[in-house]
């Protein structure tokens, strides 16, 4: 295909370094790389590999915008609150660069779509939070023969590698099973500028595997401690691992909690309580977090003692953890009853600025 005039000026600084140069720019032009997550993570390889030229990139995220996330995910503004963010990031990455190809897939990674999806691509990018689209992806990227690049950050540390290239280590020879609970940033918190470094040392090992120059993480860990500037390299070594081989899949339950549960916006909720509807709330925060809201208090049950014939709703701070936890329900038994409070209390506070709250201190 070749690069316009306005191309070659455009990445003129790429051609200028003898590593790169008017092929390496054109071996850019062909790559095709799909990110899974358009988060703290997913923006940032977005946003780097958009403007370096990267000829194709698909972006998958069945995620919305919300307020929460701008703190750390920079590609998206006020005006995106509400959106699908796989949608808001093609729109903003194209603005970036016009030249390349960009596709959204607003739904979350499953195992129905992923062979698909991997196939149309040359490199996987891993910029979710949850340790089962983490297993999914590492075990559709050796079945379909595709790289990875990985990373995950909390609180103030990142770890960055590459997996399953040229037959090297992959993530199941880090966490050969889940190592339990996951805490993602909606739990614990997260540094915001940590987002923007660790994902841009992912699109920096993207083109690395691009361009075949340098040394790719394959094989390596690195750590990095934003707190105290330390960062440290760990070997990791393949290992013998059980994938879960597509026949299985249907047994093993990857989809996303937004693919498998309803949810419901505060507005909806409060028409239900207005009108007397009989409902179980579930908290599922630890009990330190607030604010406390006193109108969903009524008739607070424990996860475990929810009646499947009542009307539930299931609540955490930003919604996230409260998806996961019905997601596990659902694994066990089908509850037509249970919803996911939308946005969390952070929504409900937003949107019902007159909900009145208590701090316990």
């Amino acid at each position: 295909m070749g690069l316009t005039d306005q191309e070659k000026n455009r990445y003129s600084r790429h051609i200028l370094l003898s590593e790169i140069g008017y092929i390496g720019q054109e071996k850019l032009q062909k790559a095709k790389v799909l990110i899974i997550g358009a988060g703290g993570l997913g923006c940032p390889v977005l946003q780097y590999l958009a403007a370096a030229g990267v000829g194709k990139i698909g972006v998958v995220d069945f995620d919305v915008v919300e307020e929460n996330n701008l703190q750390r995910q920079i590609l998206f503004t006020h005006i995106s609150l509400g959106r699908n963010k796989a949608i808001v990031a093609k729109e903003k990455a194209t603005e970036l660069n016009p030249h390349i190809c960009i596709e959204a897939y607003p739904e979350g990674l499953n195992q129905h779509n992923a062979i698909t999806l991997f196939k149309d691509y040359d490199i996987i990018v891993d910029a979710t939070d949850n340790y089962e689209s983490r297993y999914l992806i590492n075990d559709i990227s050796i079945l379909t023969k595709k790289p990875v690049v990985f990373a995950s950050i909390y609180k103030y540390e990142g770890q960055i590698s590459v997996f399953n290239y040229k037959d090297g280590p992959s993530y199941r020879c880090l966490f050969p099973d889940s190592p339990g609970e996951n805490n993602n940033c909606s739990q614990v918190g997260v540094l915001g500028v940590l987002a923007g470094i660790i994902g841009s040392l992912q699109a920096n090992e993207v083109i690395k595997l691009i361009l075949h120059i340098g040394q790719p993480l394959s094989g390596k860990i690195m750590l990095i401690n934003t707190l105290t500037n330390q960062t440290r390299l760990i070997d990791l070594k393949k290992k013998e691992h059980t994938l879960f081989p597509i026949k299985e899949f249907n047994k093993h339950d990857f989809s996303t909690p937004c693919n498998l549960i309803k949810e419901i916006k505060p507005k909806e909720l409060l028409e239900r309580l207005k009108n007397g509807q009989k409902i179980q709330f579930v908290d599922v925060r630890s009990k330190n977090e607030q604010p406390k809201i006193k109108i969903l208090e009524q008739l607070k049950i424990p996860l475990s003692d929810i009646q499947k014939d009542t009307f539930t709703v299931v609540y955490c701070q930003s919604g996230t953890r409260s998806r996961q936890a019905l997601l596990s329900l659902q694994k066990t038994a089908h509850y037509s009853n249970a919803y996911n409070l939308k946005g969390g209390i952070f929504a409900w506070v937003s949107e019902l600025p007159n909900t009145k709250t208590e701090k316990l201190c």
